[in-house]
């Protein structure tokens, strides 16, 4: 008898347990609907890169408002790899990558694996390589010493978007 009690107890006390736990899910404040995106400001950065690159570092400026800078970083020990990632109005990844490693290693890494496709996009006055991929298209320009890519799952219509608007800039 006694056994059958503790086997009685122990699911009345998971019951008790289920009851709780409903209750604080009911009653808390959840928002499905929120977007975890978190976005960053990226100005500082800009200017401390700009600062320290060995090349003109590219920022975007009037970009449409629905683009969201995601994640920044200026790493001065690792080939002046300059990173600035975005989510587009269509909420598709879009970095801006540059470094002064114009290796194709280097390349393969920050665009996924893309290759070049032989064909050249004029944006503005520049004349950018298009490279498709099977993850990340990029957009490459290699420059005396360095390389920019704008990179990601968004469609070359948005990495030209943000491609134009990019402003290079050294700030010594």
């Amino acid at each position: 008898m006694k056994g059958k009690q503790t086997v009685w107890d122990m699911v009345r006390s998971l019951g008790v347990i289920g009851v709780v736990v409903a209750g604080i899910y009911l009653f808390v404040p959840h928002d499905e609907k929120a977007d975890p995106t978190r976005t960053v400001d990226y100005r500082v950065e800009t200017l401390t890169a700009r600062r320290a690159a060995p090349y003109p570092v590219a920022a975007p400026v009037g970009l449409q408002e629905q683009w969201r800078a995601t994640s920044v970083t200026y790493e001065r020990k690792n080939a002046n790899a300059w990173h600035l990632g975005f989510l587009d109005p269509e909420q598709q990844y879009a970095a801006v990558e540059q470094s002064t490693d114009t290796s194709a290693k280097y390349l393969a890494k920050v665009t996924q694996h893309a290759k070049a496709t032989g064909q050249t996009q004029q944006i503005g006055d520049l004349a950018w390589e298009r490279w498709d991929g099977e993850k990340y298209d990029a957009l490459v320009r290699q420059d005396q010493g360095h390389v920019t890519v704008v990179t990601g799952t968004a469609s070359f219509e948005q990495l030209g978007a943000l491609a134009a608007a990019l402003e290079f800039k050294q700030g010594k």
